[in-house]
């Protein structure tokens, strides 16, 4: 009775360790195939943020210029008015100027936050590729080595 038990105990161990050893190994190699595929995943996403924020980047500098341009004909024409004594065209004039700063301040902001976005989408990509560089890396090393190819199998 102890011979059977001691048998099947043996016999249980061996599954076990064989169907830990089958399921690590397939595990692990599906785990760093989706671990891949999600990286390049990542980075391809971090590029399309990049282009955007750039993008978005060279639209308010265009802005900031267009708002310095009005803001520097609106004070041009402040200066005609107060010469020329037209107090009302010279109040609507340092309204316009007052909406052009309003403007240029806030473009300057959206430079600024977009700036800070490229900055952190550079960062992120730069660290789903180091991501994807280990992973392949990873699975080179994890791969199985390939048995040897007969001789008359070989190219010359």
């Amino acid at each position: 009775m102890m011979k059977k038990l001691a048998y099947l105990a043996t016999i249980g161990a061996l599954f076990a360790m064989g169907g830990a050893y089958a399921q690590t190994s397939t595990t692990t190699r599906t785990d760093q195939t989706s671990d891949i595929r999600q990286d390049r995943q990542d980075a391809r996403q971090d590029r399309r943020d990049l282009r955007q924020d750039q993008r978005d980047v060279r639209q308010d500098r265009r802005d900031i210029r267009q708002d310095q341009t009005e803001l520097r004909q609106d004070r041009r024409e402040l200066r005609q008015d107060v010469k020329s004594g037209d107090t009302a065209a010279a109040t609507a004039e340092r309204a316009d100027i007052a909406k052009d700063k309003s403007g240029l301040k806030n473009d300057r902001a959206d430079l600024r936050a977009d700036r800070n976005d490229e900055s952190a989408d550079k960062k992120e990509l730069r660290k789903d590729k180091k991501d994807l560089r280990q992973d392949l890396a990873e699975r080179k090393h994890n791969r199985p080595e390939r048995p040897e190819r007969p001789e008359h199998h070989r190219n010359h």
